[in-house]
């Protein structure tokens, strides 16, 4: 993250207070092959309304960043698990030298597999491209990975951000974006928002609370 395209993403979900988890999970999931950092993150807007969710809500977030040759583990009781890959499109922003301290997770599925890549191509050339163009202050890289499985969620968008209030920068997004192509009511904004078979399975906004190079 902040200055490079990492190969993967592994996720970890999880109820676990924080330190409990850092204490003995990430040690665990870095002893893999193939795990070469890893952070972990803090909820900071648990159990919103303002957009659909599928996935069930959680309070913490370890990423770690592997490369090809990693193997997700079986994720223990009270652990939820996906791994991405990270998809042949580069990311859309800027780096801004600052570390990433803040993230906005998006997770969605096509409603039919066979619109997987119409999805796909909806969400690099009209979706992030049009947030990366509005140069939303705290926004850095927004990179697409896509689930190594084929299965749910599909694709994930990783929002980089070097603020420390992330869900702020999530907000102010949209409007930023409405200043360039239009308000809710017109059709550019329509398709900006709802991609072809577009379905939602998770959108939060999360704090670093630490790393495993720190």
């Amino acid at each position: 993250m902040e200055d490079r395209i990492t190969p993967g993403l592994y996720l970890e979900m999880t109820e676990m207070p924080v330190d409990d988890y850092a204490r003995d999970r990430v040690p665990e999931v870095l002893a893999l092959g193939g795990a070469r950092r890893a952070t972990w993150w803090r909820n900071v807007h648990r159990d919103r309304t303002d957009l659909p969710r599928i996935l069930p809500e959680f309070d913490h977030l370890g990423v770690y960043e592997v490369d090809e040759t990693f193997t997700a583990p079986p994720p223990p009781a009270g652990i939820t698990a996906h791994q991405f890959r990270h998809y042949e499109r580069p990311g859309q922003g800027i780096v801004t030298g600052r570390p990433t301290v803040g993230l906005s997770l998006v997770l969605i599925s096509p409603e039919d597999p066979a619109r997987a890549q119409e999805l796909r191509d909806w969400a690099d050339f009209v979706h992030i491209r049009h947030i990366a163009e509005a140069a939303v202050p705290g926004y850095c890289m927004i990179t697409p990975y896509e689930n190594v499985n084929g299965g749910d969620p599909r694709y994930m968008h990783f929002y980089e951000m070097d603020t420390d209030d992330p869900e702020r920068a999530f907000k102010s997004m949209t409007p930023l974006v409405m200043e360039r192509i239009g308000d809710t009511t017109t059709d550019v904004f329509k398709r900006w928002a709802w991609g072809p078979g577009l379905r939602i399975m998770y959108v939060n906004s999360f704090l670093r609370v630490g790393a495993s190079d720190e």
